[in-house]
């Protein structure tokens, strides 16, 4: 059967995305035709320092190249400085040290753990009018109040050595395949693999766990005698491409391109169960010392030209409407038909609360051996 022109493909696949995030979210995910962009006010051109807080490693490298050099040429007075203090728990202590005096001005970190920095008054709300691409992203991406956005949406996954494992794990329940013993990497709270661990685990329990995640954690303490580490270093996908695990979770994005790196020796799979959607969000720090420059930042990155660059570059799927990605590169994202449709909601605030009693009992409960 002859294909549609890769146009249409694409348009194809838009659509499909619009209506499943409709079908995914409710009546709040709803989405509208893009219109046209409002255009940012005239005003004096972006200039000084800033500092921005993200990822390390292969995020660092491929952000870097795919929107922060960009956003550099196009705006030469502005300089940024890119640090990558750890993951979102790390670089939320670190904000929370500097509260009197901030340091970053723009901060990439998930949204679980933003969410508690809107709380506590690290970050602060954007200004629409120096960040008009707000007004092409999904409504899935905007957090109430004009806080920093999703930047990224990506899922969960399970990653495996195709060369040590065979068949290939298709379940959330294969984590506990006994052949896995020693060979296990899963990573625990506070980052939030363990947080999306705990929801899949306790509905595969039958339980909901914004009641109970009893189930979640009796069910996790048995797994713990087959973890390797619990602490990955450099990466759970390292690891498992040399062969020092054989099985791991992580997340879609990271895995696609190191699953291209490694010439197929890293295995990518969506359970059967389904997986849940990640976001990475992009927030201006209160009391940055430039605002001006930092928004500007923030506004590019959410731009249909940042998302579609960074969506090709590294597979996560794209927050702005307007953003063209090609079939190909959309077929390996969070935004895949095939994937959103086997997507289950999680309410990103009320876990924002209880991540600190989860952490406790994962250190408690689940990680003791």
């Amino acid at each position: 059967m002859p294909q549609p022109p890769a146009a249409k493909r694409v348009s194809w696949l838009r659509a499909a995305l619009a209506l499943s995030f409709t079908l995914l979210f409710g009546l709040g995910g709803i989405l509208t035709a893009p219109g046209p962009s409002p255009a940012a006010p005239p005003g004096p051109e972006p200039s000084g320092d800033i500092l921005l807080y993200a990822y390390s490693g292969i995020f660092q490298d491929n952000y870097t190249k795919a929107v922060v050099e960009p956003f550099l040429r196009k705006y030469p007075r502005v300089h940024i400085k890119y640090e990558a203090p750890g993951n979102s728990a790390q670089m939320l202590a670190r904000l929370r040290a500097q509260k009197n005096d901030p340091q970053a001005d723009v901060v990439i970190m998930d949204v679980s753990i933003a969410r508690q920095g809107n709380t506590e008054g690290v970050f602060a709300p954007l200004d629409r009018a120096a960040v008009p691409n707000l007004a092409d992203l999904y409504s899935d991406a905007l957090v109430p109040s004009n806080f920093g956005p999703s930047v990224t949406f990506d899922h969960f996954v399970i990653i495996y050595n195709t060369d040590l494992v065979k068949p290939a794990p298709a379940s959330w329940a294969d984590l506990w395949n006994p052949s896995y013993k020693g060979r296990l990497i899963v990573t625990a709270p506070p980052d939030i693999q363990g947080l999306v661990l705990t929801i899949l685990v306790d509905r595969m329990q039958g339980a909901d766990y914004r009641q109970t995640i009893d189930p979640a954690i009796a069910r996790l303490k048995t797994l713990a005698p087959l973890v390797q580490t619990w602490n990955p270093s450099p990466d759970q996908y390292t690891l498992v491409i040399n062969g020092e695990g054989a099985v791991a979770v992580g997340w879609n994005a990271r895995s696609q391109l190191y699953a291209d790196q490694s010439k197929g020796k890293l295995g990518v799979v969506l359970p059967k169960e389904g997986s849940v959607f990640q976001k990475n969000t992009i927030n201006l720090v209160k009391g940055a010392r430039n605002p001006s420059a930092a928004q500007a930042f923030i506004n590019y990155a959410l731009g249909a030209e940042a998302q579609k660059t960074f969506t090709e570059t590294m597979f996560y799927a794209p927050v702005n409407k307007k953003a063209i990605v090609s079939a190909s590169a959309l077929g390996r994202t969070a935004s895949a038909p095939q994937t959103i449709r086997k997507m289950v909601p999680v309410d990103w605030g009320y876990v924002s609360q209880v991540r600190d009693q989860w952490l406790e009992r994962w250190q408690r409960e689940v990680m003791t051996r």
